[in-house]
């Protein structure tokens, strides 16, 4: 059984809210990704496409962002076990780095496939 308090949707939001603002103050990464979504939030709003390319075009633009906050609790928790340089551990970073590129592929290709679809 775990230590755990009862689930409470607002002090759960807050938490989230709280590791949002943190990866604001302290990942370079997440906010340049965060501004790319900010400026490409309009575009997608008023691009004249169908409804599910938009969708493609959102879940894509949101999956940079989920997939960088994976990387950094990834690089967290491998930094509080240990800062000295062990292979396990930059194993486990390179793979955190990986989900965020393999994320921008999904991002860069799904976008361009659909401008494409759009223009041409």
């Amino acid at each position: 059984m775990r230590n755990q308090p009862k689930y409470n949707f607002f002090k759960n939001t807050s938490y989230a809210l709280n590791g949002i603002v943190d990866l604001v103050k302290t990942e370079s990464s997440f906010k340049i990704e965060l501004i790319l979504v900010l400026v490409l939030l309009p575009v997608l709003i008023f691009i004249d496409t169908s409804l599910i390319n938009k969708l493609l075009m959102f879940i894509s633009l949101f999956g940079m962002l989920i997939a960088e906050t994976i990387n950094s609790a990834i690089e967290r928790t491998v930094d509080l076990v240990t800062l000295e340089h062990h292979i396990m551990a930059k194993r486990a970073k390179d793979v955190g780095s990986a989900i965020v590129f393999f994320s921008i592929i999904i991002f860069v290709v799904t976008w361009l496939t659909i401008f494409y679809i759009i223009f041409f």
